[in-house]
């Protein structure tokens, strides 16, 4: 009588026990954090919030890799919903972003851009979108075609085509005439207001030179009535232009780095088919029929000419932060700033880094 009531004791335990030995597994292998149930994805990760972004540009050239990203969609692959707001000058552009009336701008590095921040305007200089690299031919000075001069010199008291007094076009004149020995005092300079403006006044001989760039350039030589005296980049070098974020979108570091991330994306794609270089010459690259429609897309300009001169951009969008401030002193000597700046004013180029490690090579 004992034995029958004891076996059945016995069985119901050992299953009791079987089955806390499997709820003990099941346990532990929830439990382990490091352990993630799909190993093809990491553990607590949550899928990047779509953000809009409000893009401030010009139809130039050098926004080449802001165009390559919109239209081959790496924007959209960090979950960003880029909007172009088209503008026709610089200082526009630069007006925008110091008022957070854009997220971002493709700006130009002019006085009014440092007075604005002199001034206690805050926005933030995170990469490099253009610069005056020797090698890379982009922005000349042009005389007219019947000009007799020759040399930097013999433009000693000659009438100077800029835009507007502090611009990029004003400062990279200046600079070249102290490289020989002169100083902006030296040429009457002759605000025009916009870049057709000075086109117009070489062609119609109003002055005896002035800066433009391409693809103003090659159009004012194939059409017969310029020709460059020297390109600014033979001469000297010159951060010009540049990436800025506004004070509203740089708090916001994730969709930060997304963007550079996206950005880094179109600017390699752009210089690994323009601006490689094969036993010292420009050579193109693969994708570079691709490249050179989606810029003609963009800019307005057809293909034969843009594609005889693609400004210079580093592959990594790193600022040349020394010339940075060369300019900067220089504005200040010439009293076109209000005062001068600390470039850790302005720049932060943690956000580019953080996008480069994530990028890789």
């Amino acid at each position: 009588m004992v034995k029958k009531t004891v076996y059945p004791v016995i069985a119901i335990l050992l299953l009791f026990a079987m089955m806390l030995s499997g709820c003990g597994k099941s346990a532990e292998k929830q439990g382990n954090s490091a352990e993630p149930a799909n190993p093809s994805e990491p553990a607590n990760t949550k899928p990047a919030e779509s953000k809009s972004v409000s893009l401030a540009l010009l139809k130039f050239t050098s926004n080449a890799p802001l165009f390559i990203a919109y239209e081959k969609g790496f924007f959209k692959d960090e979950h960003l919903d880029v909007e172009l707001k088209w503008f026709d000058s610089a200082n526009a552009v630069n007006v925008a972003v110091a008022s957070s009336s854009v997220d971002i701008a493709a700006a130009g590095l002019t006085a009014d851009f440092y007075n604005m921040i002199a001034q206690g305007q805050k926005m933030f200089l995170v990469a490099d979108k253009g610069r005056e690299e020797k090698g890379y031919a982009y922005s000349a000075l042009v005389l007219p075609n019947d000009s007799p001069y020759k040399s930097v010199e013999e433009l000693k008291g000659k009438k100077a085509a800029i835009t507007t007094i502090g611009s990029t076009n004003h400062y990279s004149i200046a600079r070249i005439l102290e490289n020989h020995g002169m100083s902006s005092k030296d040429v009457q300079w002759t605000p025009m207001n916009s870049v057709s403006g000075v086109v117009d006044a070489i062609k119609g001989k109003r002055v005896d030179f002035g800066f433009i760039s391409e693809p103003n350039v090659t159009k004012a030589v194939d059409e017969g009535f310029g020709k460059t005296l020297t390109w600014i980049s033979d001469e000297i070098k010159f951060q010009s232009s540049a990436l800025v974020f506004s004070s509203k979108f740089i708090s916001d570091r994730d969709a930060s780095v997304r963007f550079l991330k996206a950005y880094l994306k179109g600017l390699r794609y752009y210089y690994d088919a323009a601006l490689t270089k094969k036993d010292g010459k420009l050579a193109q690259g693969p994708n570079f029929d691709e490249v050179l429609k989606i810029i003609t897309k963009y800019t307005g300009q057809p293909e034969d000419v843009i594609k005889k001169s693609f400004p210079f951009i580093d592959r990594n969008g790193k600022p040349d932060i020394d010339d940075l401030k060369e300019q900067i002193a220089w504005y200040a000597k010439e009293k076109l700033i209000v005062k001068t700046l600390e470039v850790d004013d302005f720049v932060d180029t943690t956000l580019l880094d953080e996008a480069l490690k994530a990028a890789g090579n």
